[in-house]
């Protein structure tokens, strides 16, 4: 059924009385992006998340980055990178079901600390240089940071209170939206990628020191495991992503054997600690890792971020293909959401839509697959948000 919800951006949600009794015992008072909308959002993610029936797709995304799409649901001018994360809290309460912790413009500034050297360029933010150059300091610099992990005393009602005040303090900002935040990694990235050693470096640091890795993996996730019982609270957020890059667009980066002895176990180890606390979680890596979601799926996760339509990850296909996952940034933030128009995103979306059934199965969120980056046209966002609300479940009316 088509129900063409009619949206300003620059009206505020407003707190809207839905007939019939709560869900759940839950209010029913709730903001809506659309005047169709049924659900809270809460209530729809929650049901995307648990595969079951929604009033319309549910909307995620990462819109820290774009100034065009920041003054055009703020109705301010904007003039280079010149907003805050209250503005963007703004873009996220108006636009999104769901969305990543806003993230402030980085500035401009080349930052030193300890040897390590970084450039900000306001919406991403590169390694210049390290301070070593071989595998041997690669190595000193992991031994000190195991070091340091096994030294570390945790303070879990420290990093309790603090992730509590500082989820709610968002939340205040963005209204019902809900936060999908992620608070703890395996640590991977860490060590092989710009941040830590380098990719070149990593390769001859691992052919001759595997055991270090070993350690300072078991280590980390360790701590990781303590952080998880400490902040986990369903209240707060109902899912959570683990975000490890691993794979190319051509594959995975490693090969099968490291990732069996270096990821998947921590992937799994964090997947449940997280579903302890009755948390939902995501899986994000960038590039084409199509090849192993058997072995992703078998760590525990509940779904997957980031699918690269450029890269073979086909959010259709995938859906379609392990329809009891969770599928969520499929839209192509590259070709179509930066070079395409209005029509064709709408059109892109719709079809996302109808060829899930996403709006009787859930599992599907709509989302970019590059994050809101500054290219991306603002109208194009927009686009891709109206496009949602045009098209609702007939179950719902």
């Amino acid at each position: 059924m088509w129900l063409k919800g009619e949206y300003s951006a620059m009206k505020k949600p407003t707190l809207t009385l839905r007939g019939g009794f709560p869900r759940n015992g839950k209010s029913t008072c709730f903001e809506k992006l659309f005047p169709a909308d049924k659900l809270s959002k809460r209530e729809r993610v929650e049901a995307t998340l648990a595969h079951q029936p929604v009033d319309r797709a549910a909307l995620h995304d990462q819109v820290s980055y774009n100034p065009g799409v920041v003054e055009m649901y703020t109705g301010k001018k904007i003039t280079g990178f010149d907003f805050t994360i209250d503005d963007i809290c703004v873009v996220i309460r108006r636009t999104l079901d769901m969305c990543f912790p806003p993230v402030a413009p980085r500035g401009t500034a080349r930052v030193s600390n300890d040897g390590w050297v970084v450039q900000h360029d306001n919406w991403t933010t590169w390694g210049v240089s390290r301070p070593f150059t071989d595998e041997k300091g690669g190595r000193d610099w992991l031994v000190k940071r195991i070091k340091n992990l096994r030294t570390l005393k945790f303070d879990a009602g420290k990093s309790k209170k603090e992730y509590r005040d500082y989820m709610r303090n968002l939340q205040a900002k963005m209204g019902d939206t809900v936060i999908c935040g992620y608070p703890v990694s395996t640590g991977l990235c860490a060590v092989y990628s710009d941040g830590g050693m380098g990719l070149e470096i990593f390769s001859y640091f691992y052919a001759d020191y595997p055991e270090l890795m070993h350690e300072y993996m078991a280590l980390y996730s360790g701590y990781g495991v303590q952080r998880v019982h400490a902040i986990a609270d369903a209240a707060l957020a109902p899912v959570i992503l683990i975000a490890e890059d691993f794979a190319t667009k051509q594959g995975p980066i490693f090969p099968p054997d490291f990732l069996n002895q270096h990821h998947y176990p921590y992937v799994r180890r964090l997947t449940a600690a997280w579903h302890e606390h009755g948390l939902k979680v995501l899986y994000h890596s960038d590039g084409n890792w199509k090849k192993v979601i058997p072995e992703l799926i078998a760590c525990g996760v509940d779904g997957f971020y980031c699918l690269e339509p450029n890269c073979g990850m086909n959010i259709v296909e995938l859906k379609n293909t392990w329809p009891q996952m969770v599928w969520a940034g499929g839209v192509d933030g590259v070709d179509l959401l930066e070079r395409g128009t209005p029509a064709q995103v709408r059109a892109e979306v719709h079809r996302h839509i109808r060829e899930t059934d996403v709006l009787h199965t859930g599992g599907m969120f709509v989302a970019s697959s590059s994050e809101i980056n500054p290219p991306i046209k603002p109208e194009n966002y927009k686009a891709m948000v109206d496009a949602v609300g045009e098209i609702y479940n007939p179950q719902f009316s």
